[in-house]
């Protein structure tokens, strides 16, 4: 799946520590209901791409509060 992030606007995780394990996450206006996720450190690699199901999965599954 291809999506374009050009029109993202970014937001720090309230969880990401301060020092190095940063997180930005994206609500993509282009896709309805989709996120991204990428590095706060590396803004142009890699980024994932949620449909809004799975991201309700993920934080449903408390996994992130680790």
């Amino acid at each position: 799946m291809t999506v374009d992030l050009s029109d993202a606007q970014w937001f720090k995780s309230s969880r990401s520590s301060k020092a190095s394990e940063c997180v930005e996450v994206a609500f993509v206006a282009t896709e309805a209901g989709h996120v991204g996720v990428r590095d706060s450190k590396n803004p142009t690699g890699t980024v994932l791409v949620f449909s809004g199901a799975e991201w309700d999965v993920f934080l449903a599954s408390g996994v992130w509060k680790r």
